[in-house]
Protein backbone atom coordinates (compact mmCIF):
# COMPACT_ATOMS: atom_id res chain seq x y z
CA UNK A 1 0.00 0.00 0.00
CA UNK A 2 1.35 3.40 -1.02
CA UNK A 3 1.00 6.17 1.57
CA UNK A 4 1.51 9.93 1.44
CA UNK A 5 2.72 12.15 4.27
CA UNK A 6 1.34 15.70 4.52
CA UNK A 7 2.62 18.12 7.16
CA UNK A 8 1.43 21.68 7.77
CA UNK A 9 3.20 24.17 10.04
CA UNK A 10 0.49 26.53 11.28
CA UNK A 11 0.62 29.56 13.55
CA UNK A 12 -0.03 27.61 16.76
CA UNK A 13 0.74 24.01 15.85
CA UNK A 14 2.12 21.64 13.26
CA UNK A 15 -0.19 18.89 12.01
CA UNK A 16 0.61 15.79 10.00
CA UNK A 17 -1.48 13.12 8.28
CA UNK A 18 -0.65 9.79 6.73
CA UNK A 19 -3.08 9.16 3.86
CA UNK A 20 -3.62 6.40 1.30
CA UNK A 21 -4.22 7.06 -2.39
CA UNK A 22 -8.00 7.10 -1.98
CA UNK A 23 -7.82 9.89 0.63
CA UNK A 24 -8.38 7.74 3.71
CA UNK A 25 -6.45 9.04 6.73
CA UNK A 26 -4.38 6.22 8.26
CA UNK A 27 -2.84 8.23 11.12
CA UNK A 28 -2.43 11.83 12.28
CA UNK A 29 -0.34 13.78 14.75
CA UNK A 30 -0.18 17.32 16.13
CA UNK A 31 2.60 19.26 17.83
CA UNK A 32 1.88 22.62 19.50
CA UNK A 33 4.26 25.55 19.30
CA UNK A 34 4.23 29.29 19.89
CA UNK A 35 5.03 32.45 17.97
CA UNK A 36 7.36 35.02 19.54
CA UNK A 37 6.35 38.69 19.81
CA UNK A 38 9.63 40.27 20.97
CA UNK A 39 8.72 43.88 20.16
CA UNK A 40 5.57 45.80 19.19
CA UNK A 41 4.78 44.95 15.57
CA UNK A 42 7.21 42.01 15.47
CA UNK A 43 6.16 38.38 15.03
CA UNK A 44 8.84 35.69 14.76
CA UNK A 45 9.48 31.95 14.92
CA UNK A 46 12.76 30.09 15.42
CA UNK A 47 12.64 28.09 12.18
CA UNK A 48 15.06 25.38 13.29
CA UNK A 49 13.91 24.74 16.84
CA UNK A 50 10.21 25.08 15.96
CA UNK A 51 9.40 24.16 12.36
CA UNK A 52 12.24 21.70 11.70
CA UNK A 53 11.87 20.15 15.15
CA UNK A 54 8.13 19.68 14.57
CA UNK A 55 8.71 18.06 11.18
CA UNK A 56 11.28 15.72 12.72
CA UNK A 57 8.89 14.82 15.55
CA UNK A 58 5.79 14.30 13.41
CA UNK A 59 7.71 12.54 10.66
CA UNK A 60 9.12 10.06 13.17
CA UNK A 61 5.76 9.52 14.86
CA UNK A 62 3.77 8.94 11.67
CA UNK A 63 6.30 6.80 9.84
CA UNK A 64 6.31 4.68 12.98
CA UNK A 65 2.56 4.10 12.51
CA UNK A 66 2.78 2.89 8.92
CA UNK A 67 1.09 -0.52 8.51
CA UNK A 68 3.38 -3.45 7.75
CA UNK A 69 4.11 -3.78 4.04
CA UNK A 70 3.20 -0.17 3.23
CA UNK A 71 5.50 2.27 1.44
CA UNK A 72 5.88 6.01 1.91
CA UNK A 73 5.58 7.23 -1.67
CA UNK A 74 5.93 10.97 -1.10
CA UNK A 75 5.95 13.83 1.39
CA UNK A 76 4.79 17.44 1.13
CA UNK A 77 5.06 20.24 3.70
CA UNK A 78 3.14 23.53 3.79
CA UNK A 79 3.41 26.35 6.29
CA UNK A 80 2.37 29.81 7.37
CA UNK A 81 3.34 32.47 4.95
CA UNK A 82 4.66 34.36 3.32
CA UNK A 83 7.56 34.33 5.79
CA UNK A 84 11.25 35.14 5.54
CA UNK A 85 13.98 32.75 6.68
CA UNK A 86 17.59 33.78 6.02
CA UNK A 87 20.16 30.97 6.14
CA UNK A 88 23.84 30.27 5.57
CA UNK A 89 25.27 27.48 3.43
CA UNK A 90 24.62 24.95 6.19
CA UNK A 91 20.92 25.92 6.24
CA UNK A 92 21.36 27.40 9.69
CA UNK A 93 18.90 30.28 10.18
CA UNK A 94 20.81 33.49 10.93
CA UNK A 95 17.90 35.12 12.72
CA UNK A 96 14.34 34.13 13.66
CA UNK A 97 11.91 33.82 10.75
CA UNK A 98 9.96 37.02 10.12
CA UNK A 99 6.29 36.11 9.91
CA UNK A 100 3.62 37.04 7.36
CA UNK A 101 1.31 40.08 7.59
CA UNK A 102 1.07 40.00 11.39
CA UNK A 103 4.67 41.30 11.45
CA UNK A 104 4.42 44.99 10.64
CA UNK A 105 8.01 46.13 11.32
CA UNK A 106 8.76 47.04 7.68
CA UNK A 107 6.33 49.96 7.32
CA UNK A 108 9.12 52.39 6.44
CA UNK A 109 10.49 49.95 3.85
CA UNK A 110 7.01 49.54 2.34
CA UNK A 111 6.81 53.30 1.86
CA UNK A 112 10.37 53.49 0.54
CA UNK A 113 9.98 50.70 -2.03
CA UNK A 114 6.57 52.02 -3.11
CA UNK A 115 8.17 55.40 -3.76
CA UNK A 116 11.13 53.82 -5.56
CA UNK A 117 9.19 51.58 -7.94
CA UNK A 118 5.84 53.42 -8.04
CA UNK A 119 2.52 52.17 -6.68
CA UNK A 120 0.92 51.88 -10.13
CA UNK A 121 3.88 49.93 -11.52
CA UNK A 122 3.88 47.58 -8.52
CA UNK A 123 0.16 46.92 -8.89
CA UNK A 124 0.57 46.30 -12.61
CA UNK A 125 3.57 43.97 -12.38
CA UNK A 126 3.05 42.24 -9.03
CA UNK A 127 -0.75 42.37 -8.94
CA UNK A 128 -0.74 43.58 -5.35
CA UNK A 129 0.27 46.77 -3.57
CA UNK A 130 2.94 46.48 -0.92
CA UNK A 131 1.72 45.76 2.60
CA UNK A 132 2.93 43.98 5.71
CA UNK A 133 2.07 40.74 3.88
CA UNK A 134 4.84 41.27 1.32
CA UNK A 135 8.28 39.67 1.66
CA UNK A 136 10.22 42.27 -0.33
CA UNK A 137 10.01 44.98 2.37
CA UNK A 138 10.97 42.42 5.03
CA UNK A 139 14.17 41.61 3.10
CA UNK A 140 14.83 45.32 2.76
CA UNK A 141 14.31 45.76 6.51
CA UNK A 142 16.97 43.15 7.29
CA UNK A 143 19.37 44.75 4.81
CA UNK A 144 18.93 48.16 6.46
CA UNK A 145 18.69 47.19 10.13
CA UNK A 146 20.70 43.96 10.39
CA UNK A 147 23.36 44.28 7.66
CA UNK A 148 25.61 41.63 9.18
CA UNK A 149 22.80 39.08 8.99
CA UNK A 150 21.97 40.08 5.43
CA UNK A 151 25.60 39.94 4.30
CA UNK A 152 26.18 36.54 5.93
CA UNK A 153 23.09 34.96 4.36
CA UNK A 154 23.48 32.79 1.27
CA UNK A 155 19.82 31.98 0.70
CA UNK A 156 16.31 33.08 1.64
CA UNK A 157 13.31 30.83 2.16
CA UNK A 158 9.64 30.62 3.06
CA UNK A 159 8.50 28.25 5.79
CA UNK A 160 7.80 25.35 3.43
CA UNK A 161 10.81 25.93 1.16
CA UNK A 162 13.09 25.97 4.22
CA UNK A 163 11.83 22.49 5.11
CA UNK A 164 12.16 21.32 1.49
CA UNK A 165 15.78 22.48 1.59
CA UNK A 166 16.40 20.71 4.91
CA UNK A 167 14.96 17.49 3.47
CA UNK A 168 16.58 17.57 0.02
CA UNK A 169 19.25 20.28 -0.13
CA UNK A 170 17.37 21.93 -3.02
CA UNK A 171 16.98 25.73 -3.19
CA UNK A 172 13.45 26.27 -4.53
CA UNK A 173 10.36 28.39 -3.99
CA UNK A 174 6.88 27.55 -5.19
CA UNK A 175 5.20 29.98 -7.55
CA UNK A 176 2.35 30.78 -5.17
CA UNK A 177 4.65 31.75 -2.29
CA UNK A 178 6.87 33.66 -4.72
CA UNK A 179 3.82 35.63 -5.87
CA UNK A 180 3.46 36.86 -2.28
CA UNK A 181 7.07 38.04 -2.27
CA UNK A 182 6.01 41.39 -3.69
CA UNK A 183 7.34 43.26 -5.56
CA UNK A 184 9.86 40.64 -6.70
CA UNK A 185 7.55 38.36 -8.73
CA UNK A 186 5.73 39.20 -11.97
CA UNK A 187 2.41 37.48 -11.35
CA UNK A 188 1.09 37.98 -14.87
CA UNK A 189 4.21 36.24 -16.27
CA UNK A 190 4.63 33.53 -13.60
CA UNK A 191 8.29 34.44 -13.22
CA UNK A 192 10.66 36.55 -11.17
CA UNK A 193 10.55 40.27 -11.79
CA UNK A 194 14.30 40.00 -12.14
CA UNK A 195 15.26 43.68 -12.09
CA UNK A 196 13.36 44.48 -8.91
CA UNK A 197 14.17 41.14 -7.28
CA UNK A 198 17.91 41.60 -7.76
CA UNK A 199 17.69 45.16 -6.48
CA UNK A 200 16.13 43.90 -3.23
CA UNK A 201 18.00 40.59 -2.86
CA UNK A 202 21.44 41.98 -3.64
CA UNK A 203 23.94 39.13 -3.47
CA UNK A 204 21.28 36.58 -2.52
CA UNK A 205 20.42 34.21 -5.38
CA UNK A 206 16.80 33.80 -6.46
CA UNK A 207 15.38 30.32 -5.71
CA UNK A 208 14.42 28.04 -8.57
CA UNK A 209 10.68 28.40 -9.17
CA UNK A 210 8.48 25.29 -8.99
CA UNK A 211 4.75 24.61 -8.72
CA UNK A 212 3.35 23.38 -5.37
CA UNK A 213 2.82 19.78 -6.57
CA UNK A 214 6.22 19.48 -8.30
CA UNK A 215 8.73 16.97 -6.96
CA UNK A 216 11.79 19.03 -6.00
CA UNK A 217 14.13 16.27 -4.81
CA UNK A 218 14.41 13.28 -2.48
CA UNK A 219 15.10 12.95 1.22
CA UNK A 220 18.83 12.69 1.86
CA UNK A 221 20.47 10.49 4.49
CA UNK A 222 20.94 13.17 7.17
CA UNK A 223 17.30 14.30 6.92
CA UNK A 224 16.11 10.68 6.95
CA UNK A 225 17.92 10.06 10.20
CA UNK A 226 16.40 13.18 11.78
CA UNK A 227 12.81 12.77 10.57
CA UNK A 228 12.27 9.02 10.19
CA UNK A 229 11.22 9.65 6.58
CA UNK A 230 13.01 7.02 4.49
CA UNK A 231 16.00 8.14 2.44
CA UNK A 232 15.05 8.61 -1.20
CA UNK A 233 11.41 9.53 -0.51
CA UNK A 234 10.25 12.11 -3.12
CA UNK A 235 9.59 15.57 -1.68
CA UNK A 236 6.87 17.75 -3.22
CA UNK A 237 7.26 21.55 -2.95
CA UNK A 238 4.11 22.53 -1.00
CA UNK A 239 3.02 26.11 -0.45
CA UNK A 240 1.37 28.56 1.98
CA UNK A 241 -1.01 26.80 4.37
CA UNK A 242 -4.26 28.63 3.54
CA UNK A 243 -3.91 27.69 -0.12
CA UNK A 244 -3.07 24.09 0.72
CA UNK A 245 -6.29 24.04 2.76
CA UNK A 246 -8.27 25.46 -0.17
CA UNK A 247 -6.78 22.71 -2.33
CA UNK A 248 -7.79 20.11 0.25
CA UNK A 249 -11.50 21.02 -0.02
CA UNK A 250 -11.67 21.11 -3.80
CA UNK A 251 -11.28 24.85 -4.44
CA UNK A 252 -9.61 24.27 -7.79
CA UNK A 253 -11.59 25.83 -10.67
CA UNK A 254 -12.32 29.44 -11.69
CA UNK A 255 -15.17 30.71 -9.53
CA UNK A 256 -14.43 28.36 -6.63
CA UNK A 257 -14.09 30.16 -3.31
CA UNK A 258 -12.97 29.19 0.19
CA UNK A 259 -14.14 31.00 3.31
CA UNK A 260 -11.99 30.10 6.31
CA UNK A 261 -13.74 30.82 9.62
CA UNK A 262 -11.08 31.27 12.27
CA UNK A 263 -9.54 33.88 14.53
CA UNK A 264 -9.47 35.90 11.34
CA UNK A 265 -11.35 35.32 8.09
CA UNK A 266 -9.31 34.30 5.07
CA UNK A 267 -10.80 34.08 1.59
CA UNK A 268 -9.41 32.52 -1.57
CA UNK A 269 -10.99 32.57 -5.02
CA UNK A 270 -9.64 30.89 -8.15
CA UNK A 271 -9.89 33.15 -11.21
CA UNK A 272 -9.66 32.36 -14.89
CA UNK A 273 -7.88 35.50 -16.09
CA UNK A 274 -5.39 37.92 -14.57
CA UNK A 275 -7.08 40.59 -12.45
CA UNK A 276 -5.65 43.07 -9.96
CA UNK A 277 -7.38 45.27 -7.43
CA UNK A 278 -5.54 47.48 -4.90
CA UNK A 279 -7.84 46.17 -2.14
CA UNK A 280 -7.09 42.48 -2.82
CA UNK A 281 -4.11 40.15 -3.19
CA UNK A 282 -3.55 38.71 -6.66
CA UNK A 283 -1.38 35.59 -6.63
CA UNK A 284 -0.33 32.59 -8.62
CA UNK A 285 -2.61 29.66 -7.82
CA UNK A 286 -1.90 26.12 -6.72
CA UNK A 287 -1.88 24.46 -10.10
CA UNK A 288 0.37 25.20 -13.05
CA UNK A 289 -0.60 28.45 -14.75
CA UNK A 290 -3.52 29.19 -12.41
CA UNK A 291 -4.35 32.46 -10.66
CA UNK A 292 -6.10 33.35 -7.42
CA UNK A 293 -7.40 36.29 -5.44
CA UNK A 294 -7.14 36.41 -1.69
CA UNK A 295 -8.31 38.60 1.16
CA UNK A 296 -8.00 38.47 4.91
CA UNK A 297 -9.53 40.28 7.86
CA UNK A 298 -7.65 41.18 11.03
CA UNK A 299 -10.27 39.88 13.45
CA UNK A 300 -13.19 37.46 13.33
CA UNK A 301 -13.32 34.65 15.88
CA UNK A 302 -10.89 36.65 18.00
CA UNK A 303 -13.60 39.33 18.34
CA UNK A 304 -16.07 36.70 19.55
CA UNK A 305 -13.52 35.47 22.09
CA UNK A 306 -13.01 39.03 23.28
CA UNK A 307 -16.75 39.54 23.69
CA UNK A 308 -17.04 36.27 25.59
CA UNK A 309 -14.33 37.40 27.99
CA UNK A 310 -15.60 40.91 28.67
CA UNK A 311 -19.24 39.82 29.09
CA UNK A 312 -18.50 37.43 31.93
CA UNK A 313 -17.05 34.35 30.26
CA UNK A 314 -20.29 32.39 29.85
CA UNK A 315 -19.97 29.06 28.05
CA UNK A 316 -20.15 29.05 24.27
CA UNK A 317 -23.46 27.17 24.01
CA UNK A 318 -25.20 29.69 26.27
CA UNK A 319 -23.89 32.63 24.27
CA UNK A 320 -24.90 31.07 20.98
CA UNK A 321 -28.40 30.36 22.28
CA UNK A 322 -28.72 34.01 23.29
CA UNK A 323 -27.43 35.21 19.90
CA UNK A 324 -29.76 32.82 18.03
CA UNK A 325 -32.73 34.17 19.98
CA UNK A 326 -32.05 37.70 18.68
CA UNK A 327 -33.78 38.43 15.36
CA UNK A 328 -31.72 39.05 12.21
CA UNK A 329 -30.48 42.63 12.18
CA UNK A 330 -29.91 42.59 15.96
CA UNK A 331 -32.76 45.04 16.53
CA UNK A 332 -30.89 47.85 14.78
CA UNK A 333 -27.43 47.21 16.27
CA UNK A 334 -24.49 46.97 13.86
CA UNK A 335 -20.76 46.45 14.45
CA UNK A 336 -17.50 47.28 12.72
CA UNK A 337 -15.24 44.32 13.61
CA UNK A 338 -11.98 46.27 13.36
CA UNK A 339 -10.66 45.53 16.85
CA UNK A 340 -7.09 45.02 15.58
CA UNK A 341 -7.17 47.40 12.63
CA UNK A 342 -8.23 45.90 9.33
CA UNK A 343 -6.53 44.26 6.38
CA UNK A 344 -8.75 43.69 3.35
CA UNK A 345 -10.18 45.88 1.94
CA UNK A 346 -9.42 49.04 3.96
CA UNK A 347 -5.80 48.26 4.92
CA UNK A 348 -5.93 50.56 7.93
CA UNK A 349 -3.90 49.43 10.97
CA UNK A 350 -5.41 52.32 12.95
CA UNK A 351 -9.04 51.30 12.31
CA UNK A 352 -10.93 50.30 15.46
CA UNK A 353 -14.10 48.47 16.39
CA UNK A 354 -17.47 50.15 16.74
CA UNK A 355 -20.99 49.24 17.85
CA UNK A 356 -23.58 51.63 16.47
CA UNK A 357 -27.23 51.87 17.50
CA UNK A 358 -26.89 50.68 21.12
CA UNK A 359 -29.90 51.18 23.37
CA UNK A 360 -30.86 50.07 26.86
CA UNK A 361 -32.99 47.29 25.37
CA UNK A 362 -30.00 45.57 23.77
CA UNK A 363 -28.50 42.66 25.67
CA UNK A 364 -25.54 40.33 25.47
CA UNK A 365 -27.11 38.24 22.72
CA UNK A 366 -27.49 41.36 20.57
CA UNK A 367 -23.78 42.11 20.90
CA UNK A 368 -22.83 38.62 19.76
CA UNK A 369 -25.25 38.53 16.82
CA UNK A 370 -24.23 42.04 15.76
CA UNK A 371 -20.57 40.98 15.87
CA UNK A 372 -21.25 37.97 13.64
CA UNK A 373 -23.30 40.12 11.28
CA UNK A 374 -20.58 42.79 11.19
CA UNK A 375 -18.06 40.13 10.15
CA UNK A 376 -20.59 38.95 7.55
CA UNK A 377 -20.95 42.45 6.09
CA UNK A 378 -17.16 42.57 5.73
CA UNK A 379 -17.24 39.23 3.90
CA UNK A 380 -19.93 40.56 1.54
CA UNK A 381 -17.78 43.60 0.79
CA UNK A 382 -14.84 41.36 -0.15
CA UNK A 383 -16.92 38.91 -2.20
CA UNK A 384 -18.38 41.77 -4.23
CA UNK A 385 -14.79 42.73 -5.13
CA UNK A 386 -14.05 39.11 -6.03
CA UNK A 387 -17.06 39.21 -8.36
CA UNK A 388 -15.33 41.90 -10.43
CA UNK A 389 -12.79 39.23 -11.44
CA UNK A 390 -14.99 36.15 -11.61
CA UNK A 391 -18.43 35.60 -10.13
CA UNK A 392 -18.24 33.10 -7.32
CA UNK A 393 -19.85 29.87 -8.49
CA UNK A 394 -19.10 27.58 -5.58
CA UNK A 395 -18.26 28.55 -2.00
CA UNK A 396 -16.71 26.07 0.43
CA UNK A 397 -16.66 26.94 4.15
CA UNK A 398 -14.02 25.61 6.54
CA UNK A 399 -12.69 26.37 10.00
CA UNK A 400 -13.55 26.21 13.67
CA UNK A 401 -16.01 29.07 13.41
CA UNK A 402 -18.51 26.72 11.77
CA UNK A 403 -19.25 25.41 15.27
CA UNK A 404 -21.35 28.53 15.76
CA UNK A 405 -24.99 28.02 14.72
CA UNK A 406 -25.25 31.75 13.96
CA UNK A 407 -22.11 32.82 12.14
CA UNK A 408 -22.12 30.94 8.83
CA UNK A 409 -25.92 31.28 8.46
CA UNK A 410 -25.59 35.04 8.91
CA UNK A 411 -22.90 35.12 6.22
CA UNK A 412 -25.12 33.22 3.78
CA UNK A 413 -28.11 35.45 4.54
CA UNK A 414 -26.06 38.65 4.18
CA UNK A 415 -24.24 37.62 1.00
CA UNK A 416 -27.07 35.64 -0.58
CA UNK A 417 -24.66 32.78 -1.25
CA UNK A 418 -24.95 29.13 -0.24
CA UNK A 419 -21.92 27.56 1.42
CA UNK A 420 -20.79 23.95 1.12
CA UNK A 421 -19.37 22.34 4.25
CA UNK A 422 -16.97 19.42 3.66
CA UNK A 423 -17.38 16.09 5.39
CA UNK A 424 -13.75 16.26 6.45
CA UNK A 425 -12.09 19.63 6.91
CA UNK A 426 -8.79 18.25 8.13
CA UNK A 427 -6.87 21.25 6.88
CA UNK A 428 -3.75 22.04 4.93
CA UNK A 429 -1.93 18.82 5.81
CA UNK A 430 -4.61 16.87 3.91
CA UNK A 431 -4.07 19.11 0.90
CA UNK A 432 -0.34 18.46 1.25
CA UNK A 433 -0.92 14.71 1.10
CA UNK A 434 -3.02 15.16 -2.04
CA UNK A 435 -0.31 17.32 -3.62
CA UNK A 436 2.22 14.60 -2.80
CA UNK A 437 0.01 11.94 -4.42
CA UNK A 438 -0.38 14.08 -7.56
CA UNK A 439 3.29 15.02 -7.62
CA UNK A 440 4.58 11.44 -7.56
CA UNK A 441 1.99 10.33 -10.10
CA UNK A 442 -0.10 8.03 -7.90
CA UNK A 443 -3.33 9.88 -8.70
CA UNK A 444 -4.47 12.00 -11.64
CA UNK A 445 -3.85 15.77 -11.39
CA UNK A 446 -7.61 16.48 -11.24
CA UNK A 447 -8.16 14.14 -8.26
CA UNK A 448 -10.31 15.67 -5.51
CA UNK A 449 -10.61 13.90 -2.15
CA UNK A 450 -13.15 16.39 -0.74
CA UNK A 451 -16.67 15.16 0.10
CA UNK A 452 -19.45 17.66 0.85
CA UNK A 453 -21.46 16.95 3.99
CA UNK A 454 -24.06 19.74 3.99
CA UNK A 455 -25.07 23.05 2.46
CA UNK A 456 -25.86 26.29 4.28
CA UNK A 457 -28.50 28.09 2.23
CA UNK A 458 -29.50 31.77 2.51
CA UNK A 459 -32.89 32.62 3.96
CA UNK A 460 -34.49 34.94 1.34
CA UNK A 461 -36.77 36.43 4.00
CA UNK A 462 -33.75 38.21 5.52
CA UNK A 463 -32.22 39.61 2.34
CA UNK A 464 -34.03 42.97 2.14
CA UNK A 465 -33.26 43.74 5.79
CA UNK A 466 -29.61 42.85 5.38
CA UNK A 467 -29.35 44.89 2.17
CA UNK A 468 -30.51 47.97 4.07
CA UNK A 469 -28.19 47.31 7.01
CA UNK A 470 -25.27 46.66 4.68
CA UNK A 471 -25.75 50.10 3.13
CA UNK A 472 -25.49 51.65 6.61
CA UNK A 473 -22.56 49.41 7.60
CA UNK A 474 -20.56 50.47 4.53
CA UNK A 475 -20.90 54.13 5.54
CA UNK A 476 -19.73 53.63 9.12
CA UNK A 477 -16.00 53.26 8.48
CA UNK A 478 -15.51 56.25 6.16
CA UNK A 479 -17.79 58.36 8.37
CA UNK A 480 -15.81 57.65 11.55
CA UNK A 481 -12.27 56.99 10.25
CA UNK A 482 -10.79 60.38 11.03
CA UNK A 483 -12.47 60.53 14.44
CA UNK A 484 -11.12 57.09 15.33
CA UNK A 485 -7.64 58.09 14.19
CA UNK A 486 -7.90 61.20 16.39
CA UNK A 487 -8.89 59.02 19.34
CA UNK A 488 -5.87 56.83 18.72
CA UNK A 489 -3.59 59.85 18.69
CA UNK A 490 -5.06 61.04 22.00
CA UNK A 491 -5.24 57.74 23.82
CA UNK A 492 -2.62 55.60 22.09
CA UNK A 493 -3.01 52.94 19.43
CA UNK A 494 -2.73 49.84 21.59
Amino acid sequence: MDLLLGIDMGTGSTKGVLVDTSGVVIASATQSHTMDLPKPGWAEVDAESTWWRDVCDIGSRLTGEMPPGSTLAGVCVSGVGPCLVLCDDALTPLRPAIMYGVDTRASAEIAMLTEEFGADAILDRAGTLLSSQAVGPKLEWVRRHEPRVFDAATGWYGSNSYIAAKLTGEYVLDHHTASQCDPMYATRDFDWNTEWAKRICGHLPLPRLVWPSDVVGTVHAEAAAATGIPKGTPVVAGTVDAYAEAFSVGVRNPGDQMLMYGSTMFLVQIIGEYHSDPALWTTAGMERGSLALAAGTSTAGSMIGWLQKITGGADFDTLMAEAAAVPPGSDGLIALPYLAGERTPVFDPLARGLFAGLTLRHGRGHLFRAAYEGIGFGIRQILEMFDDAHTGLRTVAVGGGLQSPVWAQAVSDITGRPQLVPEQAIGASYGDALMAAIGVGLVAPETDWARIDREITPNPANRALYDDLYDVWRELYPATRELVHDLGAIGGHG
